[in-house]
């Protein structure tokens, strides 16, 4: 059994922060209900990408990441009979999720003031830009807004290149962990307590308090961190990118005990007694000159080389492009891709994920379901409400809700 199963989220998404949130969720056992604007054709992530099911590329399913393990219902609930649908919903669900601009979920009726008199437990996470409550309140913002002003892109790079994001989006992705807890632990508290509410967390703040160490010790020492050569870390060394006769190494000695074990390793114990670079003081003072002298040593070997000798006793990476590292035999034999049937399109006859990072006693969640179309589920979520035939079909005619 999943820890979440029996659990139902009505997911109001936008892009990928919330997107993610509702699936974390999903993967958790929770039954999630993906509530999109038939206006807007649901979620924009469906017409985002290289990777479209339908050749039409309308109702694009083709943003599996975003999609999967959650039902579709289109409804509208901006006019006052999706109100009266989304309040038969809340009746029945454990919480309300959304990442909208923070005046928005006010203006849209999921706040738990508006949600508590049809469910009292109910949770409502919202998941914005900038906060709820000051003066960026109704602001839209993106990850990398985030990374821009919050001084990720001052420490990303090389010291001569122009300020750089991360190349994943990384911001949404924390969001959504981020937003998870909150749902979870909202969710205990309402267990406990019998009394749902509001749970709150924002991009902005989240990545400003990703600057940990390096926000730290700018608040009590005045240490403005700026981006390291070679990706190289802030306070140790060796720990950074070497040149290989074929590539790039990444090596993270963060102790003295992988210091003098790489020296053996790599058949140079002189380095050790080597007064530029015996302790860890020294070889960030001489770093450069550590550089130079680790450069002429790795060049001489393909990674694999290094990788054959280091790997398991010094804390060492390839540095990979997207292809590589889905083609590691790592990867590839461990279970952390899933393929699936797909029936839907001629063209494509399966569909690969992720393997979720997380087990429970051991088990590892492999019961991934195909993404929805816009809609796919409307008529069995309106049914189960106790909605007829005729009703359903009334409100598609005013077009409150379409799909199947």
């Amino acid at each position: 059994m999943l820890p979440l199963e029996g659990k139902k989220i009505l997911s109001f998404e936008t892009w990928g922060a919330g997107a993610f949130h509702a699936e974390l969720l999903a993967l958790m056992g929770a039954e999630v209900i993906n509530v999109e604007d038939p206006q807007q054709r649901g979620n924009p992530l469906r017409r985002m990408g290289s990777l479209y099911l339908d050749e039409e590329k309308q109702d694009n399913e083709g943003n599996q990441f975003c999609l999967h393990n959650k039902k579709s219902l289109a409804l509208d609930i901006r006019l006052p009979e999706g109100q009266k649908v989304l309040h038969r919903l809340v009746a029945v669900s454990d919480a309300v999720i959304n990442n909208f601009r923070g005046t928005l979920p006010e203006k849209l009726g999921i706040t738990y003031r508006q949600l508590k008199n049809y469910n009292e437990k109910v949770v409502c996470t919202h998941l914005s830009a900038y906060g709820r409550d000051n003066e960026r309140a109704g602001w839209p913002g993106y990850d990398f807004l985030m990374q821009a002003e919050t001084g990720w892109m001052s420490v990303t790079g090389e010291p001569d290149s122009i300020p750089t994001k991360v190349g994943v989006s990384v911001v949404d992705l924390l969001g959504s962990v981020y937003a998870a807890l909150c749902t979870l632990a909202a969710l205990y508290r309402a267990e406990k307590t019998g009394k749902g509410g509001d749970a709150d967390t924002n991009l902005f703040d989240i990545a400003l308090n990703c600057t940990c160490y390096q926000g730290l010790w700018f608040l009590n020492d005045g240490f403005v961190a700026g981006k390291q050569p070679r990706s190289a870390h802030t306070t140790e060394a060796p720990s950074q990118l070497y040149k290989t006769a074929d590539g790039w190494i990444y090596l993270a000695c963060l102790s003295q005990k992988f210091w003098e074990l790489l020296s053996d390793r790599i058949s140079h114990p002189e380095l050790k007694d080597d007064e530029r670079f015996s302790i860890n003081d020294r070889r960030l003072e001489h770093r450069q000159e550590l550089t130079e002298v680790l450069d002429r040593i790795f060049s001489q070997e393909p990674t694999a080389h290094w990788l054959h000798l280091l790997s398991g006793a010094i804390p060492c990476a390839p540095v990979a492009d997207i292809r590589q590292a889905f083609e590691n035999p790592f990867v590839q034999n461990s279970g952390k891709i899933i393929t699936l049937p797909y029936e839907k399109s001629p063209e494509r006859r399966q569909v690969q994920f992720i393997a979720p990072p997380f087990s429970f006693d051991g088990n590892k969640f492999t019961d991934f379901k195909i993404g929805p179309k816009l809609g796919e589920h409307t008529e069995e979520i309106m049914k189960s409400l106790g909605y007829d035939r005729n009703e359903i079909q009334k409100l598609k005619e005013k077009r409150i809700i379409i799909g199947q």
